[in-house]
């Protein structure tokens, strides 16, 4: 059956309030039982929600039963430790990331520790998603679900790797409600379209974004999504003359051309970190008359950002990490300084990084208990720049 629901604005803050506490006559209660006391600025406010500032991802790993009952008992401990954002895919891991989180939310539920309306659950399509395994006949394997099935024609795959026809779509969301078993996703993204213009026309690329959004705007009517948005990695990083650029102004305004100025395209993701700061310092974005970095563009659009490849998969260059040690000086390693940076960023709501073991649960969520420091990233952003 599935669990129904979604995330609220009660739940969320509730969910908020037992980390945080609440003021009562100035006095600060500490949350009850043995949940860890949070900075305040952990929980942060989009969407009508209250969200952690510290997200959950589930990219990396290889495709084993091992991988998914680590994903199973780390995700359970985020959310206990005060992850409430958690963000898969159903081309993660073959579909086995989206079941590793639907089984640890399930057993969270079940247990009575958290409920639905609390947890800000995430996924994505458009990349064709196996199931389980690689198939060895990749072509068949397409021609099965996705051709013969009729919710896609051959020219609509993108060098046969992405698709975003309107059918397809629907059908990832049924399969990704279905791994993750719930009735609702709160988030739905378009996963990287960018990649479909090393293919395609950019007309033909923007015709089939609306068409892709006259779609999701029918999944949020339906209750299957609560919003969506992109989830791109170079689109809005790139230079205006790219073949893979993106501009926010003109996705959202082919939006509202479908949808009218109350559209439910509410959130853009992106990479974020000490050793890719484009995102947040190259002004690549016409806005108003302006040329702005996507950080800031999203944010004057309205729109929710949450940062992938948060800590740049613990991979940072020598000077990278050097930077971050002096400006963190007081964090305890290269993880926590980078995962502090992309968190206190201004216009960031959450940084995601991943979480499939327990000690990397224990390491990031550590950094909840301490306040933001949006001077220092903002600083070292820019020393970064030159």
């Amino acid at each position: 059956m599935g669990l129904t629901g979604r995330a609220t604005a009660a739940g969320t803050a509730r969910y908020a309030a037992r980390f945080v506490g609440s003021a009562t006559g100035g006095a600060v209660i500490q949350a009850a039982g043995t949940r860890p006391v949070l900075a305040a600025d952990h929980f942060r406010s989009a969407l009508g929600l209250k969200l952690s500032s510290i997200g959950a991802g589930t990219y990396l790993g290889n495709l084993s039963d091992a991988v998914d009952r680590r994903y199973r008992a780390a995700l359970a401990e985020a959310v206990r430790d005060g992850c409430n954002v958690l963000d898969t895919a159903v081309s993660y891991r073959a579909q086995r990331s989206e079941i590793a989180l639907g089984q640890a939310v399930a057993d969270l539920v079940a247990a009575g520790e958290v409920g639905r309306d609390e947890l800000v659950i995430a996924s994505k399509g458009g990349f064709i998603a196996h199931r389980l395994t690689r198939p060895t006949d990749k072509v068949s394997y397409v021609y099965d679900n996705f051709i013969a099935a009729g919710v896609a024609e051959p020219d609509d795959l993108a060098g046969g790797i992405h698709c975003m026809a309107p059918d397809y779509l629907s059908q990832q969301i049924t399969w990704s409600l279905r791994n993750l078993g719930l009735h609702t996703l709160d988030i739905y993204y378009i996963h990287k379209p960018e990649t479909q213009l090393a293919f395609v026309d950019r007309g033909t690329f923007r015709h089939r974004l609306q068409l892709a959004f006259a779609r999701l705007e029918e999944e949020v009517a339906a209750g299957r999504i609560g919003c969506y948005g992109i989830s791109t990695w170079e689109g809005l990083r790139q230079p205006p003359m790219s073949v893979d650029y993106l501009s926010l102004e003109i996705i959202l305004r082919l939006a509202a051309e479908v949808a009218g100025p109350n559209h439910h395209l509410q959130v853009v993701q992106f990479p974020l970190s000490a050793a890719a700061v484009e995102s947040a310092t190259f002004r690549n974005q016409p806005l108003k008359g302006s040329l702005l970095p996507a950080l800031a563009a999203a944010v004057d659009l309205g729109l929710m950002v949450v940062t992938s490849a948060s800590i740049m998969q613990a991979k940072a260059p020598a000077r990278v990490a050097a930077a971050l040690k002096e400006a963190f000086s007081a964090l305890a390693s290269d993880i926590q300084r980078a995962l502090q940076f992309t968190r206190s960023m201004p216009g960031v709501t959450t940084a995601l990084v991943g979480m499939g073991h327990l000690d990397h649960v224990r390491e990031n969520l550590a950094l909840a208990a301490l306040p933001c420091e949006p001077a220092r990233a903002e600083k070292l952003a820019r020393n970064l720049t030159r």
